[in-house]
């Protein structure tokens, strides 16, 4: 098998460690350097600095990034590929350059861009939004690395894209080696999040040490096989645990769509190869769909919190006599007045924070004005007219703009993917033919619901009732208002067990707040996992979002702690 490339991530989100760059530089070879910038907080948040100033609206921090190690990276040979330019890529080419010539350093840089449909948005009937964003794949990085660019920036890609478009430009790919690209597509699924593919956020993070964790490489061989792992020395812990929860992590069906292949993830199979090595070979793609998605970020309008602190005895009580005070203090009642009581509070507790529960309400409304000094005066005015011990974590400020996240899908070919190289010329990059147009042959159905009882523990078998996570890891994301939360067992009789008895039905049980929403259930058996998919539980989106977690990061440790009656030989 010829040599792999070896591709390293150096930023799982905006606002990532800095020195990222330099330990990926220092800590080993590595023949490209990746960093994922763009979440649709971020491109909330960048949409926001671009109305501000025009020139703005690209992640500020790969610039730090760059003046510390651009002039290593040149000197070593390797390529930096990074979606930082978010919804301005143009402009931090610009910058880019700006910055290699203050450093005496003249490098070869491409952008890719077309993904921007803000100005058609009204033409695609994508309504008014702040940001309208497709998510371009891999051949315009690919290209760019092929007329040697040293350094490609993209606006909205997707996060795979960033491991896509090397590892195709160094094997020479085509469109249709949809096996190798899929391969590919997981590789760059587990290291787009940086540390969390060694050992960070682990569900069994008890059994390692943890300390400061290495972030991830990814040796990617021609036929698409990889291997993940980290730099020697380095913290965390890379296995097929770490692995398999980021291979779960916002994900849906387990056909993974993508703009350059469909990633069929119930085809992938991972083997321990060596310490803090995991191979992921076996995966099997298909021809992508004929659209892509857009991300659109819209103005909700305006927001507003404040947080009761109730302490000690009739908590509920107390908790109702806010509401109706507050509720009757508001002048004009807002669009929207969510109240969520949290029952931090423990009986007969030895220190105050102990004794107390919170009381959160939000307000919601196109009117600032109306979330704004109105309910925060209201609020305040409480003081002294209201329950024993009366206090807020912070007294509320002035009401501030949120976002609405939605997605919606485009044809692909009305979408301008563009990558303008390093001497300015432009080359349009025309979209991956659809399965219907290249009539490839789809890889095998996925994995089919078991009968009913199928897999559970013998009738009569002795069962201990104890937390799910005995037994199961899970980690859950988001993606606008949909979580996921991705399970699984560590041995073939946990699976077996789970595949029984966690049916969507048991999900909704133990996460009461899932009840009424849609939720889906698909299976994983080369994982021995199971991801659920819950619409709407999350709201309009993170910003939007009025939930205890808006991200829902925390609901696989909260289906975790669930109890539920375990066969004693499991445990």
């Amino acid at each position: 098998m010829s040599a792999p490339v070896r591709i390293a991530n150096v930023s799982g989100f905006y606002g990532d460690r800095l020195s990222a760059m330099r330990e990926m530089l220092d800590g080993g070879p590595v023949d490209v350097l990746t960093g994922d910038y763009l979440a649709e907080l971020t491109m909330l948040i960048l949409a926001r600095d671009r109305m501000k100033d025009p020139a703005t609206g690209y992640a500020k921090t790969f610039l730090k990034q760059l003046e510390q190690c651009l002039g290593t990276a040149l000197e070593r040979g390797v390529r930096i590929v990074a979606n930082a330019g978010g919804l301005n890529p143009a402009g931090l080419a610009q910058a880019v350059g700006v910055l290699a010539g203050r450093l005496g350093l003249s490098p070869r840089i491409a952008y890719v861009t077309g993904d921007d449909l803000l100005g058609r948005a009204d033409e695609l009937g994508l309504g008014q939004p702040l940001a309208a964003n497709a998510y371009l794949g891999a051949w315009g990085i690919a290209h760019a690395l092929a007329q040697g660019a040293d350094v490609v920036v993209t606006g909205r890609v997707t996060d795979a894209s960033l491991v896509v478009g090397p590892a195709a430009a160094h094997f020479g790919w085509r469109r249709d080696d949809f096996d190798a690209l899929a391969g590919a597509v997981a590789a760059g699924h587990v290291i787009e999040c940086g540390a969390q593919a060694t050992g960070g956020n682990y569900a069994f993070f008890t059994e390692h040490a943890v300390g400061r964790p290495g972030f991830p490489l990814a040796e990617v061989y021609a036929d698409g096989s990889s291997v993940i792992t980290k730099h020697p020395g380095t913290g965390g812990v890379v296995n097929t645990g770490t692995v398999t929860a980021q291979l779960l992590y916002e994900v849906d069906s387990p056909r993974y769509l993508g703009p350059d292949a469909v990633t069929r993830l119930d085809s992938i199979t991972l083997t321990e190869d060596g310490p803090d090595r995991v191979r992921i070979s076996g995966v099997r793609g298909e021809a992508p769909p004929p659209t892509l998605k857009v991300g659109l970020n819209t103005l909700g309008g305006f927001r507003n919190d404040v947080t009761f602190v109730l302490t000690g005895l009739d908590v509920e009580a107390k908790a109702a006599l806010a509401r109706e005070q507050l509720t009757a203090g508001l002048r004009r009642p807002p669009r929207e007045l969510v109240w969520r009581l949290a029952r931090t509070d423990h009986t007969d507790a030895a220190g105050q924070q102990e004794a107390s529960a919170l009381l959160h309400a939000t307000v919601k409304d196109p009117d600032p004005g109306i979330v704004g000094r109105a309910f925060s005066g209201a609020a305040v005015e409480l003081a002294l007219a209201s329950y024993p011990g009366f206090t807020m974590l912070a007294p509320p400020g002035d009401g501030t703009p949120f976002g609405v996240f939605t997605s919606a899908l485009v044809p692909a070919d009305q979408v301008p993917h563009t990558v303008v190289l390093p001497d300015g010329t432009e080359h349009p990059i025309p979209p991956t033919p659809s399965a219907a147009e290249a009539a490839t042959e789809p890889a095998a159905a996925p994995a089919r619901e078991p009968a009913a009882g199928a897999g559970s523990a013998a009738a009569g078998a002795r069962t201990r009732r104890a937390p799910l996570g005995l037994v199961a890891g899970a980690r859950s994301g988001d993606k606008g208002g949909t979580a996921n939360i991705g399970v699984w067992a560590r041995s073939d009789a946990a699976y077996a067990w789970l595949v029984a008895t966690l049916t969507a039905d048991e999900l909704v049980r133990l996460l009461p707040e899932a009840a009424g929403l849609p939720v889906a259930r698909h299976l994983l058996p080369n994982l021995r996992a199971l991801n659920f998919v819950v619409d709407g539980l999350l709201g309009h989106g993170v910003s939007a979002g009025t939930r205890f977690d808006p991200q829902g990061k925390g609901l696989g440790e909260w289906l975790r702690s669930r109890y539920v009656d375990i066969p004693e030989e499991l445990l």
